[in-house]
């Protein structure tokens, strides 16, 4: 894990701005990963240990936040060269024009990402890692208190490109989806496990390709399985708009459940406030 990957401490940027803390808000820098020196693999386990708890306290943070204003948010995770930003392009193409949209980049350098996703008309944020591997949940936090996506929409998060470390790290979102490429050869859900089983949905990309380079679609597909029974699967181009009907319905079911839920629970808080008004006048 990032123990010993090398990612950088300090070097998180978002939109070319130094992190700052939240009000009331630790800043325990987990892009720093405290990397270990020491031999002892007990020490390194307890290190990383302690790293994926504070990460996962601000996921829970940043979860609440999502779901009490509606927002369905979906965690993009694929190798460089999947096809994550042109796919993402086609989704807001697609819906851009029926629900709220906003979008989340994560890079090593460069705001090229989130350059692209502005000129295909949605609000993005870019967050610059350094030599830091995957996004986490505290710089996902900072990004949403710039980005304050519009309640009752989208919020789609484009990870950095790496199979490895993003399986690790919850941000908060309600689904992993990750990207593969018919063009990166059907072992991958076998070399990079954590990842396929932390995914919920599978996205096979570049399917308008298949014609032209050796790659066993149902193999590829049972391997997935293999390592995640429960995993969904989806063959997409975003080149030809194959399949992206199917994945865009899929993106609007999820909000449609989150609104759903929303609107339960401020159902439910109504009614609560009705009886102890009620109670309150009865006392009177």
């Amino acid at each position: 894990m990032c123990g010993t990957c090398g990612c950088g401490e300090g070097e998180t940027r978002i939109e070319g701005a130094g992190l700052h803390p939240r009000a009331g808000h630790e800043h325990a820098v987990l892009t720093a990963h405290a990397h270990p020196h020491a031999p002892e693999q007990g020490r390194r386990l307890a290190v990383e240990q302690d790293i994926l708890a504070r990460n996962d306290r601000y996921a829970a943070e940043n979860r609440r936040w999502l779901e009490d204003r509606g927002v369905f948010c979906v965690n993009l995770v694929s190798s460089p060269g999947a096809g994550k930003t042109r796919l993402l392009e086609q989704t807001i193409a697609a819906l851009r024009e029926r629900v709220p949209m906003a979008v989340i980049e994560g890079d090593q350098h460069t705001n090229l990402d989130a350059e692209r996703i502005r000129a295909s008309g949605v609000r993005a944020v870019q967050i610059n890692t350094g030599r830091g591997c995957h996004l986490d949940a505290h710089m996902v936090g900072h990004a949403l208190e710039r980005l304050r996506p519009f309640e009752d929409g989208l919020l789609l998060i484009e990870n950095v490109g790496n199979l490895v470390c993003p399986a690790a790290f919850d941000l908060g979102e309600a689904h992993k989806v990750v990207i593969l490429s018919v063009t990166e050869g059907e072992d991958k859900p076998l070399k990079y496990p954590d990842m396929f089983h932390a995914a919920s949905l599978m996205l096979l990309n570049k399917i308008d390709l298949l014609p032209h380079v050796e790659f066993d679609v149902d193999r590829c597909i049972g391997y997935a399985r293999r390592v995640n029974p429960t995993l969904g699967v989806m063959q997409v181009s975003a080149a030809s708009g194959e399949g992206l009907a199917a994945w865009t319905d899929w993106l609007l079911a999820g909000l449609a459940a989150v609104r759903a839920r929303r609107e339960r629970d401020i159902e439910r808080l109504r009614r609560r406030i009705a009886e102890l008004e009620a109670r309150l006048a009865g006392q009177a």
